[in-house]
C-alpha cells in the first residue's frame, strides 16, 4: 500500500513540475512529458506515449489535460489519473489567476512584451520536435507518409477542420487496412504492436 501511494505521489510531483512550464499548451508539453515519464521514469515507451497523445488529440478537450490524465491511468489506474490531473491542473489554474489579477498593469510594461515574444518563439521550436517525435514512430511506410503530407496540404490548402482530418483519417485507414488484407500485405501497423493497441482492442473486443 505505502509503495501505490508513493508511486501516486511520484505521478502527481512528475506532472506538478511539468504544468507550470508548459507555455504553448499540450504540443509543448510532449518533449516535457516524454524526458519525465520515459526518458527519466521509465513508467512507459515511446511507441505508447504516442498512441496515448493520438487518442487525446482525437476526443473533445485540451490535449495536455487528457494526455495527462491518460497516462496516469496508464501508470497507475484511477488513482494515477486523479493525480496526474490534478499535478497538471493546478499549477496553471493558479497561475492563470494569479495573472489575470496582474495582467491590467504589467501588459504595457516593454519587458513584458519583449519576454512574451521570445516565449512564442520558443514554443514554436517545442512543436516542431513534438511532432518530429510523433513523427518517428507515425509514420511507418509509404502510406503513412503520404497520408500525413496529405493531410498536412489539405489544412493548409483548403482550411479544413481538424475534426474532418481526424475521422477522415480514421475512415481511411481502416479503407486502406481492408484493402492491404485482401492484397496479402501485412497490416501489422507497427514492428512490434505495442500495449496501448492490445488493451485497446481488448476494449473494443475486436482487432483493429
Amino acid at each position: 500500500m505505502k509503495a501505490d501511494t508513493k508511486k501516486i505521489f511520484q505521478i502527481f510531483w512528475t506532472f506538478l513540475k511539468i504544468g507550470p512550464v508548459t507555455f504553448g499548451g499540450g504540443y509543448a508539453m510532449i518533449p516535457l512529458i516524454e524526458r519525465e515519464v520515459v526518458d527519466k521514469k521509465k513508467w512507459v515507451n515511446h511507441e505508447d506515449v504516442t498512441d496515448v497523445f493520438a487518442i487525446a488529440e482525437s476526443i473533445p478537450g485540451a490535449i495536455a489535460i487528457n494526455s495527462s490524465t491518460f497516462i496516469g491511468y496508464r501508470i497507475g489506474g484511477i488513482r494515477g489519473a486523479v493525480a496526474a490531473l490534478l499535478g497538471v491542473f493546478l499549477p496553471t489554474f493558479l497561475i492563470v489567476v494569479a495573472l489575470s489579477i496582474l495582467f491590467l498593469q504589467i501588459q504595457d510594461n516593454p519587458k513584458i512584451e519583449a519576454a512574451f515574444q521570445a516565449i512564442r518563439a520558443s514554443i514554436v521550436a517545442l512543436i516542431v520536435y513534438a511532432g518530429y517525435m510523433i513523427g518517428k514512430t507515425a509514420i511507418i511506410d509509404k502510406t503513412t507518409l503520404i497520408i500525413s503530407l496529405g493531410s498536412m496540404a489539405i489544412l493548409f490548402f483548403l482550411h479544413l477542420h481538424p475534426v474532418l482530418i481526424i475521422f477522415s483519417g480514421i475512415i481511411l485507414g481502416i479503407l486502406l487496412v481492408n484493402v492491404k488484407r485482401k492484397l496479402g500485405y501485412s497490416v501489422d501497423g507497427k514492428k512490434k504492436k505495442n500495449s496501448s493497441i492490445q488493451d485497446l482492442e481488448c476494449y473494443m473486443g475486436d482487432g483493429i
